[in-house]
C-alpha cells in the first residue's frame, strides 16, 4: 500500500507551529487581502484564510472593491498598504476581471509584503543560485513541506512537472532544483509526455485535467503530488459534482509509493504556507 500524503494533518501541524511561534510575539502580524468583484469561489478562499488567521493570532483586513473598479483605484490602495507600517502581508485574491492589468497590479505589491510569492524580484531570486526569495509562492512551497515532512529524497531524483504556470509549476520547478532534482517540466505542446513521466521518481502535476495522468504513464514506485482540483459530474452528490486531482488516484495508487489524495493533499497545505509566509514577513519587518 502506497504512502498517502495527507495535507490536513501536516497543514495542521504547520498551523499549530505558527499559533505558537505567535504568542511569543508583541503584536498581531497583519495579512492585507483584496478582493476585486463578487466571485463565489474567490470569496469562499477569503472566507477560509480569514478564520484560519483568526484560529491562530493573526489579524486579517479584507479589502473589497467592485468588479469595475480601475487599474488606478487598486494600485492606489495597494500604495498606501505597502507603506502601512502595521501589515505584514499583501495578497490580492486571484482572478481579478479582464479589464483590469494583472501584471501591473501585481508588481505594484512590494516584493517585502508579497507572502503570495508573485514578485519578479522574489520570483528572480528563487530561480537564481545562492540567492533567498523574500518569499516563495505557498503551493510550491506546499508541496515541497509535504515531501519533506514525509522523508521523501528529492536530491539526485527525476521530477517531473506536468504544467507550466507562474502561480505552481514554473516555481515549482525553481524550488525542486533549488533542492537538487533533475527537472523537467512538462505542458500542453510536449511531445511524448508519457515518455518523460515513465522515467519520473517524483511527479507533480498542476495542469488542470482531472484524472489526466494513468498507471500506465507512471514506473512502479513513484511519489505523486497532485495539486490539480477539477470538478466533474456525480449524481450521487448533493452538489451534483465531486472534486478530483490530474490524476487518476484510484488506479495510480496500486504502483506508487506515496502520493497526494484530491481533496485533502495539497489543497489546506496552501493556506497554511501563506500564513507562516505572513508570520515570517512581521519578523523581517520587526527585525526578530
Amino acid at each position: 500500500m502506497p504512502t498517502i500524503i495527507n495535507g490536513k494533518i501536516i497543514s495542521k501541524q504547520i498551523l499549530n507551529e505558527i499559533s505558537e511561534d505567535i504568542k511569543n510575539l508583541s503584536l498581531k502580524p497583519v495579512l492585507a487581502v483584496i478582493q476585486i468583484g463578487d466571485r463565489k469561489d474567490s470569496t469562499i478562499y477569503i472566507r477560509k484564510k480569514r478564520e484560519a488567521c483568526e484560529l491562530i493570532g493573526i489579524e486579517s483586513r479584507i479589502y473589497n472593491f467592485k468588479k469595475n473598479v480601475s487599474t488606478n483605484e487598486v494600485c492606489s490602495l495597494l500604495f498606501r498598504l505597502n507603506n502601512d507600517d502595521e501589515v505584514n502581508g499583501i495578497l490580492v485574491q486571484l482572478p481579478i476581471p479582464e479589464h483590469l492589468n494583472n501584471e501591473e497590479i501585481l508588481s505594484k505589491i512590494s516584493y517585502r509584503k508579497d507572502v503570495d510569492g508573485f514578485h519578479v524580484r522574489n520570483i528572480g531570486n528563487l530561480a537564481m543560485s545562492g540567492r533567498t526569495p523574500y518569499f516563495v509562492p505557498c503551493t510550491p512551497s506546499g508541496c515541497l513541506e509535504l515531501l519533506k515532512r514525509y522523508n521523501i529524497t528529492i536530491e539526485g531524483k527525476h521530477a517531473v512537472i506536468v504544467g507550466k504556470s507562474n502561480i505552481v509549476g514554473l516555481p515549482m520547478s525553481l524550488l525542486l532544483l533549488k533542492n537538487k532534482a533533475t527537472v523537467t517540466i512538462c505542458h500542453s505542446k510536449t511531445k511524448d509526455i508519457v515518455k518523460h513521466l515513465k522515467t519520473a521518481d517524483i511527479v507533480v502535476s498542476a495542469c488542470g485535467q482531472p484524472r489526466m495522468i494513468k498507471k500506465e504513464w507512471l514506473k512502479e514506485g513513484v511519489v505523486v503530488i497532485d495539486v490539480g482540483i477539477n470538478s466533474i459530474p456525480d449524481s450521487t452528490r448533493k452538489r451534483g459534482y465531486r472534486l478530483v486531482g490530474d490524476v487518476d488516484f484510484e488506479n495510480v495508487k496500486d504502483i506508487a509509493s506515496a502520493i497526494t489524495p484530491v481533496p485533502g493533499g495539497v489543497g489546506p497545505m496552501t493556506v497554511a504556507m501563506l500564513l507562516k509566509n505572513t508570520v515570517q514577513g512581521f519578523k523581517k519587518q520587526n527585525q526578530l
